[in-house]
């Protein structure tokens, strides 16, 4: 869902001055990402063990990204204990300051890889990989890609992270009873619809009753709006940030296009957005009760639709659209995995727990349930393709794969701070108060405002 010029980042042996972590903590993230996997857990809300010992490991996550279940089975596969504690950018910030961070910590590889790295608290895994036998380069997917950074640029570098599962997430899935019921026609497999056509076909398919929305025509939120907004100027043919990510610009003739368009969707009330909010908050439970035509969710969401075995033969999965005159990019907005702080204190049994969860026992099952695309090649074979619909979508899917990139992000400022800031400014306009060159130029104040902070504090 990330470079500047002139500043060189030091990456080996860099001791962690206050002023970074005060960075850190300053445009630190709030918990909106949307977590990827389909196992819930609670976890302890502190550590217990000293996190040196050789047999334990500290993982600070979110509660889906890692189960009771899945922590027994760490200690029987690995003998390594995981303690998990509850992901707090907040508490991130004061463990590493205290000089004791968790031994791993989950991040969004789109969003988070470039804003940790530039702040040079991030331990380079080059090393690791290059004496792995289970995560080795050449069987890594390249959404990989989206940990490295290399003081410059997001896609290029060094290593800092992996994905656990991805989706190509502008693609979108959709219920083709519902669009027969509408008469609309179904999107083409495997080439795209262009957005002003989804957009259509998402007012056509919207149903009101009352005043209220009782169907969804569409839904096209993303992960988060920054790294969305991002992604639709790709799509339009031009870049939401200046060449050396210090700037964001609205006002270029393709980020227009893609601010209009979404901006457009929201006022259209079609589907779920700031203005008007999904009950649910997200677009599973919404779609699986024939509530939502279209959901811009990627192939992730075949973990949950598969379960339902109603609406798994009624649902296909579509190519990201491309703006008319645009080009055709099909990006992940997540990416989400684990990354290891510069400073933690288990690192090798950390990496033991790295290479079993991303590669072993729980990266196949996350693979055979069609929860996400596997980040390694070698477990594509695990894809659910019994059922006709489940190899239908996985043509798709293996047609879309040739269509991805990596699209960077800013450095300078977290994803959820620019997506605060948006929906501070973004409701006037979806509600038609505001015009879209207005709203342009406020989302520019401010976002630049945060991103000149954010390149100060990197130095």
């Amino acid at each position: 869902m990330h470079p500047r010029a002139g500043t060189s980042l030091s990456r080996a042996g860099a001791s962690l001055s206050r002023r970074r972590f005060l960075a850190l903590s300053a445009a630190g993230a709030a918990t909106g990402a949307a977590s990827l996997s389909g196992c819930a857990m609670r976890v302890s809300s502190g550590v217990s063990g000293d996190g040196g010992d050789g047999g334990t490991v500290t993982v600070m996550a979110k509660p889906d990204d890692i189960s009771p279940e899945l922590i027994r089975q760490a200690q029987k596969d690995i003998g390594v204990k995981i303690v998990t504690v509850r992901y707090d950018i907040t508490k991130l910030i004061g463990m590493m300051t205290n000089g004791a961070p968790p031994d791993l910590v989950r991040g969004v590889g789109a969003t988070d890889a470039p804003y940790f790295a530039a702040r040079d608290v991030m331990e380079d895994l080059d090393p690791y990989f290059a004496r792995s036998g289970v995560l080795t380069s050449g069987d890594l997917d390249p959404v990989n890609d989206l940990w490295r950074y290399d003081g410059r640029t997001q896609g290029k570098g060094p290593r800092y992270g992996m994905a656990k599962d991805f989706s190509q997430d502008s693609m979108f899935w959709y219920n083709t009873a519902l669009f027969d019921k509408a008469g609309v026609d179904h999107p083409p497999e495997t080439e795209p619809v262009t957005y002003e056509e989804w957009l259509e076909n998402a007012e056509r398919l919207t149903r009101r009753r009352n005043g209220q929305t009782i169907v969804f025509g569409g839904s096209y939120q993303g992960v988060l709006t920054p790294n969305l907004l991002a992604s639709l100027t790709a799509s339009a043919g031009g870049s939401l940030f200046s060449d050396d990510f210090s700037r964001i610009d609205f006002t270029t003739p393709e980020a227009r296009k893609a601010l209009a368009w979404y901006v457009e969707y929201g006022r259209s009330r079609v589907g779920p957005s700031i203005v008007q909010p999904d009950p649910n908050a997200w677009d599973g439970p919404t779609y699986q009760a024939n509530r939502m035509a279209m959901s811009n969710s990627g192939y992730w969401l075949g973990g949950l639709i598969n379960t339902d075995k109603k609406l798994a033969p009624l649902s296909r999965l579509a190519p990201a659209p491309l703006f008319a005159g645009g080009r055709r990019v099909s990006p992940c907005q997540a990416g989400t995995g684990f990354w290891m702080p510069k400073k933690a204190r288990n690192k090798d049994a950390a990496w033991r727990v790295f290479e079993w969860f991303f590669g072993e026992g729980p990266a196949k099952a996350r693979a055979a349930g069609g929860w996400g695309i596997p980040t390694l090649k070698s477990l594509r074979p695990l894809m659910p393709a019994q059922e006709d619909y489940q190899k239908r979508v996985l043509k798709v899917q293996n047609a879309e794969l040739k269509h991805f990139s990596v699209i960077a992000f800013t450095p300078y400022a977290s994803a959820d701070s620019l997506y605060a800031l948006f929906n501070q400014e973004a409701p006037a306009a979806m509600n038609g108060h505001l015009s879209v060159d207005a709203l342009a130029g406020r989302l520019n104040s401010v976002m630049n405002e945060q991103l000149k902070r954010g390149k100060e504090q990197v130095g």
